[in-house]
């Protein structure tokens, strides 16, 4: 029976529903891939304390005001904009904040997708003892053959198939039977299924160096870097920006508490962050030390050396990274939405056509992503694979401009009044705080970590040898040395390749003095992405 509260697009049948949603859309890949690293550089639990800082002054204003349009309009962020633009007689072009953000949602997806996969792959590798040998040379050559080899790419175009149809399978079920019964099943499931690896990890003792690393409060450490990266991580790890928070404000019960709701999740991403992160840390690295490790190697090559070790190996790798595919099924389901109800209420489509043509779509947009890793590795623009392109346009300008638009669109286009209500029953003070922060602070803190972000990819191309116009030219250093000084010289260890100088080789045998060992040894594959090519957005 319909409900007064009833959307074209659907509805939670519970009011708890909505914190389960949220937690199963924000945390996301980056909690297990850079938050350990970066709070073992930059202070450990100060920098836990920072990044708490600003998810509670940057990121929860935004939330609450993303959700707010939703739960206020019972649409999608699109028409949510319309409504709004309408009533107020404010300028059309404000609707580009709305369109933007499905946009944004539908790239993050096409990609988030893609690792999805990789993580999907990994569970049946694991149980089938592919990734039992305990061999870093062993596991880069798992990786390398399901990611960079170009003659395996249609087996890693499968496995991305498989994975969207998982998330297709849920969410063409409709909003309670599909989206809510999973979400209120998968996350709490995945959050034991942490609890019990990291029970397993203090079982095996490798609890105390990883809170040395992650908790150990290091003063030395913190500086305004750390600042930075603290506010980085807590903008983009939140699903902001892409219709995501007002999608499911649109689906919230009338009795839900939305605003207690975002900040108990908000508490719960910092948890799960720490846990995730001191998981990861005992687990990748016996609790020792990360040597500057982060990203794509780190999960999916120096988590399964690590846990070959372990007894029953083959059960535990796969059920690690059975967290891994809960972690980005969930994400999935949630950046889906935002896509899938902006073309209902265009179009009028039922769910399950809508449902399977943006699947079809995100499945060939990430295709994309998926060709760059392998035959298409080499057509680059600039230095960049077209992956990377995607995830700078998303993360330097998409995501940063939605979230701009719509803190100015908030605190300058609507009235105080009208902007009050839309925030719905709260203290004065908050709502005075709130107002400010969309008028003022917001868009200027936004606008920096979109350029800061910009700027800092662009900087990371031309380190990795790209020739764009912004690379700086060095002129050629000329050495010279006396011819006496060349005859019968030693020339000792070679590093002219930079291979050999970089510390990556704790999961190695030692070389022994053998010149070849370090040319022999397998490494993360050469395509495959880097630590610096994913940042922060499989959400």
């Amino acid at each position: 029976m319909s409900t007064s509260y009833q959307t074209a697009n659907g509805v939670f049948t519970r009011k708890s529903t909505f914190f389960w949603a949220s937690v199963g859309a924000t945390v996301g890949l980056a909690n297990l891939w850079q938050f350990p690293y970066l709070a073992s550089l930059h202070g450990g639990g100060l920098f836990v304390l920072i990044y708490l800082a600003c998810l509670l002054l940057v990121t929860l204003p935004l939330m609450v005001t993303e959700s707010a349009l939703g739960r206020y309009s019972r649409h999608g962020i699109v028409l949510a904009m319309d409504g709004l633009i309408r009533s107020t007689r404010c300028s059309r072009a404000w609707m580009l904040a709305g369109r933007l953000s499905v946009l944004a949602a539908f790239v993050v997806l096409s990609y988030t997708a893609v690792f999805g996969s990789i993580a999907l792959a990994y569970v049946f590798f694991g149980a089938m003892g592919r990734l039992s040998s305990g061999s870093e040379a062993e596991a880069a050559s798992v990786l390398s053959g399901l990611v960079s080899d170009p003659g395996q790419y249609r087996n890693f175009m499968a496995w991305h198939a498989f994975f969207l149809l998982l998330v297709v399978w849920v969410s063409v079920q409709g909003v309670a039977r599909g989206l809510e019964r999973t979400m209120r099943v998968v996350v709490p499931g995945a959050l034991v299924l942490m609890l019990v690896l990291f029970g397993l990890a203090a079982w095996q003792g490798r609890i105390d160096g990883a809170f040395a690393h992650t908790l150990e409060m290091r003063p030395e450490d913190v500086s305004l870097g750390s600042i930075k990266a603290a506010l980085f991580h807590a903008f983009f790890t939140l699903g902001l920006g892409m219709g995501v928070w007002t999608v499911f404000g649109t689906y919230t019960t009338p009795d839900t508490r939305f605003k207690r709701s975002i900040l108990a999740v908000v508490l719960m991403d910092t948890l799960v962050a720490v846990l995730a992160g001191l998981m990861i840390f005992a687990l990748a690295t016996g609790g020792t030390d990360f040597d500057g490790e982060r990203g794509f190697s780190l999960l999916f090559v120096s988590l399964p050396v690590s846990l070959a070790q372990f007894p029953g190996s083959q059960l535990i790798i796969a059920c690690a990274f059975l967290l891994v595919v809960m972690i980005v099924w969930t994400t999935s389901l949630a950046l889906l939405e935002p896509v899938v109800g902006w073309l209902r209420e265009w179009t009028g489509a039922p769910r399950g056509i809508s449902v399977v043509l943006v699947g079809l779509l995100v499945w060939a947009a990430g295709l994309v992503t998926l060709l760059s890793f392998n035959i298409w590795a080499e057509y680059r623009l600039y230095g960049a694979t077209l992956f990377r392109w995607l995830e700078l346009f998303t993360g330097g300008l998409l995501i940063p401009l939605v979230a701009i638009l719509i803190a100015l669109f908030t605190g300058w286009c609507l009235t105080r009044r009208l902007a009050h209500q839309l925030l719905g029953r709260t203290p004065g003070l908050f709502a005075r705080l709130w107002y400010w922060d969309m008028r003022t602070v917001l868009p200027v803190v936004v606008a920096y970590v979109g350029i800061m972000y910009t700027a800092f990819s662009l900087n990371n191309l031309c380190e990795n040898g790209s020739a764009a116009l912004w690379c700086e030219r060095p002129a050629p250093l000329v050495l010279e040395i006396a011819p006496d000084e060349t005859q019968g010289a030693d020339p000792g260890p070679s590093v002219s390749g930079g291979q050999g100088s970089e510390p990556r080789s704790e999961g190695a045998e030692p070389a022994d003095g053998d010149e070849q060992a370090t040319p022999e040894r397998v490494e993360q594959p050469e395509n495959a992405p880097k630590e610096d090519e994913i940042l922060y957005h499989s959400v």
